[in-house]
Formats: C-alpha cells, structure tokens, sequence
C-alpha cells in the first residue's frame, strides 16, 4: 500500500492550511518552508495554482499522484460535474468513511484500521482503504477486542469532530451507515477542484 510518509508539516506551511490535521506550527510559522520562506515569492503560474489545489487534494486524502489521477478519470466518466465528482469518489473512500464516523483518529490512522481488517463493509472483512461505499452501505469494527478498543479509543478522542449528515453513527454498536452520497457543500473542500479538473484536462 503506497503512502506519504514523508516531513507532514512542511507541506503543511507549504500551502499554508493544516493538510494532516491541526498543527501549532502554522500559528508559529506562517510562511512556507526552507531558508527563503518568509521572502516573498515569484508570481505564481496557471499551471503552478492548478498544481498547489491538486497537491492540496492529494494529500489531504492521503493519495500518490497515481490513484489520484485514476479518480480525475473515474470521475470523468461519471455524468454531471467532473469535479463535484470527483470531491464524492473521495469522500466515499472506505478509509474517509471510518475516519469520518471517528472509528479513526486521523485519515492515516483510519486507512491502517482498514488494512489491518478491524473494519467490515455489510458485515464481510473489507482491508482495501479505497473501497468505494454506496448507499445503505454498514460500516462497522470487527468484533475481535482489539478492534473494538481501538474504535472506542479513536472515538472518545474524536468528539470534537462531528458526523456529517449524509452519515448515521451508533457508538454504543460501532456502525455507521452511509444515508446518501454528499454534495459539494457538505464537502467544502480545501482546494478549488475545478482548478484540478483544469490541470489534469490541459
């Protein structure tokens, strides 16, 4: 399974918002990374801002630039807007959906519990962190003790975070369900997706 391992809160201050999560180091370090991060920089192009709203994206749900670039093309495929598409694809990834519901404290750590099997899909053993879930789908923790410790772990430590709408989650029997495919406004995403949907279609 290819992932980002590398320095998170460099690309944080690179596109200046908390890619992996809340970080104090943006409150600290508001300008981007390196030695000539607080000088001004040159006029970005085109191209360059639709690439920063494509890395933004990316890293934000945890993609390498090969499976990102095959949801640009799923979506494609797909009627309606491209883009709006595209935010859903990712938004109904198995690993977003167990970090959503909370079972997951962060979308790294949710994508472990997935490919670690603590997670079921319709009550079969699901460990692919890019499953595509569909409505009336049942998201729920194995019931194995580990699982469950870790999920109500993850969960006292994720009420901060609420569920979206187009989720329904039942703490007391560690199950989600997927109510409806969400719309755009629900997403609010973090980066201009018709900027990405403009990048990949040059």
């Amino acid at each position: 399974m290819a992932r980002y391992t590398g320095p998170r809160v460099r690309i944080s201050r690179r596109f200046g918002i908390p890619i992996f999560g809340p970080t104090k180091y943006l409150e600290r370090r508001n300008y981007g990374p390196g030695v000539h991060g607080p000088k001004s920089r040159r006029k970005t192009t085109d191209y360059g801002l639709g690439l920063i709203e494509k890395q933004k994206l990316r890293y934000y749900y945890g993609l390498m630039e090969r499976q990102f670039r095959g949801v640009y093309e799923k979506a494609l495929k797909r009627r309606g807007v491209t883009g709006e598409q595209m935010l859903q694809i990712l938004e109904t990834r198995l690993d977003n959906v167990v970090f959503h519901l909370g079972f997951g404290t962060t979308r790294a750590s949710a994508r472990q519990m997935v490919s670690h099997g603590h997670i079921a899909v319709n009550g079969r053993k699901v460990n692919v962190a890019s499953c595509a879930l569909r409505v009336n789908d049942i998201v729920t923790v194995k019931g194995t003790s580990v699982a469950r410790q870790l999920a109500t772990k993850n969960l006292e430590m994720s009420t901060s975070r609420s569920v979206p709408d187009w989720l329904s989650l039942g703490k007391d029997e560690l199950k989600g369900v997927v109510m409806r495919i969400p719309t755009r406004e629900e997403i609010n995403p973090i980066a201009n997706e018709q900027a990405v949907v403009e990048f990949y279609s040059r």
